[in-house]
């Protein structure tokens, strides 16, 4: 059984034993003392214990992996001259990609109107958002003082940067740039190694990881809910299936299908894990190994699609003020809408490094188009959930925008692209995959 197999089955098992294990504590058919054990040392123990571990070794990853390739990237491109082209064309299909996610999102919810209706929920609502940072200040703080420091907080831009300039400094240095050339590139691959060796233990931390949550969510917040969540989640699987295979057609002309395949690991570690960065040792290992993309354009784009590319919260952003709107009785107008657009799409960036990024970015949103804030506290019993899918529909997005940039720039492999014997990340290398 291939890795990416289990993982799924892993993900079902996990969502099975959730639903039933938040259906015995709210019926009580076993008992309290039965379900106390299953709160107790289940799902708020072992379930919880194994999941939390899960995401701090993939998080363990994250900065050498993001450092040491960005480095071995820069290097390569840098002695052809290609950085600035390379981050020309990446920033921008990020930035469009993002604007037809949020302009895609209002066009569903002005079609089915989630928020008619709605006004008794606004009694219930009570939200404070954190202060969202002026753009001067986050254009500033992309630029470190203190590596070392933004390498300790795991301030991704930071690290992009200090990556960038120490391997253009590297491919300028002659000898001894070519020794830590060679250094870096060894490095790289024993970290891969390292990531292959956690790649082992995904299925059982995925599974916990979900039997957790799910047992904590249960259906009565998405039942409130379920318009709005349906109207979110139809636009992310519009998204990260049309969208997404439209552009990787008319812009590289390789075959969606191939790409949606091969993908699915990280696509399972996305949703399990709500999180593209911690995400980032198996997207790039599943751009390089299985899409065929060369390191030195992964592991730009991929780290930088982490940070910045934020198409499923855009989605989000753009239900949830439509849907806070209509709720409320207020009308926008066109000028209203594209100002949401633009909003959207520039904070994508903006906040990239701001904690709590999406319900920051949608209070800036919100604020903008004169909408009340108290507006997010309704949203917010199914955000949880929603935002698996979206962080799926985020990572999805890495992919195309690195496979169209790779093929562009040379630096792609159709070859590894439609082997399908690509069945596994595991030990950072191929594995062959079983006959059916």
């Amino acid at each position: 059984m291939g890795l990416t197999t289990k993982i799924v089955l892993a993900m079902l098992l996990g969502i099975v034993v959730g639903v039933l294990f938040n259906f015995l504590d709210s019926t009580q058919v076993l008992g309290s003392a039965v379900t106390g054990f299953i709160n107790s040392y289940l799902t708020g123990g072992l379930f919880d214990i194994v999941g939390r571990i899960f995401i701090a070794s993939l998080k363990l990853m994250v900065v050498p992996l993001v450092l040491v390739s960005l480095i071995c990237g820069a290097c390569a491109l840098s002695e052809g001259g290609r950085v600035g082209v390379l981050a020309g064309k990446t920033l921008a299909l990020y930035l469009v990609t993002t604007a037809l996610a949020i302009t895609l999102a209002l066009m569903l919810a002005f079609v089915f109107q989630p928020g008619a209706g709605m006004e008794g929920l606004q009694a219930d609502a009570a939200f404070e958002p954190k202060p969202s940072p002026p753009l001067s200040e986050v254009l500033v703080d992309i630029f470190p003082t203190n590596p070392v420091d933004a390498m300790a907080k795991g301030n991704m831009l930071q690290i992009i940067v200090f990556a960038l300039l120490m391997g253009y400094a590297i491919s300028r240095c002659g000898e001894p740039g070519r020794r830590m050339a060679s250094f870096f590139n060894d490095l790289n691959d024993v970290i891969l190694r390292m990531v292959g060796v956690l790649m082992v233990f995904a299925p059982y931390g995925v599974f916990a990881l979900l039997a957790n949550k799910i047992a904590q969510l249960g259906a009565d917040a998405i039942f409130q809910l379920g318009k709005y969540f349906l109207v979110v989640l139809g636009a992310l699987f519009l998204h990260g299936l049309g969208v997404y295979s439209l552009l990787l057609k008319l812009l590289s002309g390789l075959n969606p299908l191939e790409l949606l395949k091969k993908m699915r690991p990280a696509m399972v570690f996305a949703f399990s894990t709500a999180s593209s960065a911690a995400t980032i040792p198996v997207t790039l290992s599943t751009v390089e190994k299985r899409l065929g993309v060369d390191n030195k354009v992964a592991a730009f784009t991929v780290p930088l699609g982490a940070t910045i590319n934020m198409d499923g919260t855009a989605i989000m952003q753009g239900v949830a003020t439509a849907f806070i709107a209509q709720m409320y009785g207020i009308e926008i107008g066109l000028a209203g809408y594209l100002t949401v657009v633009l909003t959207a799409t520039l904070a994508s960036i903006g906040t990239a490094g701001v904690p709590g990024v999406g319900l920051i970015m949608l209070a800036m949103v919100l604020q903008q188009v004169g909408l009340p804030l108290e507006g997010i506290a309704i949203v917010m019993g199914v955000d949880r959930l929603l935002d698996m899918v979206r962080t799926a529909v985020n990572i999805t997005g890495d992919s195309v925008v690195s496979t169209v940039v790779a093929k562009s720039e040379g630096a792609f492999s159709e070859e590894v692209f439609y082997d399908r014997n690509y069945d596994s990340v595991a030990n950072g290398g191929r594995v062959e995959s079983s006959p059916g």
